[in-house]
């Protein structure tokens, strides 16, 4: 979820206290890709969210296994099917650098394990540019305890392994490396300032909903057009818009899920002018929400690893897609 989704906190505390809160377990994507064609696109990036339970990585924890999540597999592994026209996987061991060389994507795992543990620093108020919010929010939860701070970050880990297969240089705004946050300003500001400063040519922030039951399936939100104070999104509401839309196809493609069926008119997509790390970002961003963790059905489906796969192959399929334009 995002940074005004203030009900997710206290649904997530009740969770905490019911259940321990597992992280993923299942291998990151293996396997090398050679893309060729694809439909349009152009570059850019940004974030916001809701968090869960569970506590940092200990510091010298390796990326690839912070917060419980494993290392990723060796090579050769093949790749899960929904793979969109013109991508096919590579033979084992292939060294090409890869069609997204020289491409930076920063991925943005929505909340932080820890937050539920520094309510005072993540209430504090920041500067959005329309206004002022929270600098984060704990994140919603399954019934079962399954925090969505754990499944951004297992879903964000087999992104960034997709995506770098792809030669795409990747940055992650936190790896449960830090005890809270970052704050939604500050979740921007990475996605502008990546590649050395010139700002990632693609931001993505993982997240799942925390809707009412009966609500299903994902959506991915754009931002809207926004001029006020610190934020103007004038430049980068098309090219999001581009992104959003490939990977709401390709996310479709790969996991079988339908759109939401309780916004966007059944496009899965959903406009909004109201989130900090869309209105602060000065590179093309979005916000994907999974599914809903409040739903049993969708629940299901966000606490199964296989899943969690597919969904990240389909992210990561309309980002190279939008990026190879």
């Amino acid at each position: 979820m995002h940074d005004d989704d203030t009900q997710k906190r206290a649904r997530f505390r009740k969770a905490v206290l019911l259940a321990a809160a597992p992280l993923a377990a299942a291998g990151l994507l293996a396997g090398g890709w050679a893309v060729a064609g694809a439909g349009p696109g152009g570059g850019g990036a940004g974030s916001d969210g809701r968090g869960g339970g569970g506590a940092p990585a200990s510091a010298g924890t390796p990326a690839s296994v912070s917060a419980g999540v494993p290392a990723s597999p060796s090579p050769g592994t093949a790749p899960v099917p929904g793979t969109p026209p013109g991508v096919s996987a590579a033979p084992p061991g292939t060294t090409s650098a890869g069609p997204l060389a020289g491409k930076v994507v920063v991925i943005d795992p929505g909340h932080n394990p820890g937050n539920f543990q520094h309510p005072s620093e993540i209430n504090k108020q920041v500067d959005i540019g329309t206004n002022r919010k929270e600098c984060d929010t704990t994140g919603t939860s399954t019934r079962d305890g399954y925090t969505e701070a754990a499944f951004t970050l297992d879903v964000a880990h087999r992104l960034r392994a997709a995506l770098e297969r792809l030669g795409a240089t990747v940055e992650l705004t936190h790896d449960a490396d830090r005890p809270f946050g970052p704050c939604i300003d500050e979740r921007a500001r990475l996605g502008n300032r990546a590649g050395g400063g010139k700002g990632a040519h693609a931001v993505v922030s993982v997240h799942a909903d925390g809707s009412a039951v009966g609500n299903r399936g994902h959506h991915v939100i754009l931002p809207g057009l926004v001029k006020a104070g610190t934020a103007d999104t004038a430049p980068i509401v098309e090219p999001s818009r581009r992104l959003g839309e490939r990977v709401a196809a390709e996310f479709a493609r790969a996991t079988g899920s339908a759109p939401a069926n309780y916004l966007g008119d059944g496009t899965g997509l959903d406009v909004r002018k109201d989130l900090g790390g869309l209105n602060l970002s000065t590179v093309p961003k979005v916000f994907v929400e999974c599914g809903n963790m409040r739903d049993p059905k969708d629940a299901a489906l966000l606490s199964d690893a296989a899943w969690r796969q597919k969904a990240a192959q389909g992210i990561a399929n309309g980002v190279s897609t939008y990026l190879l334009g």
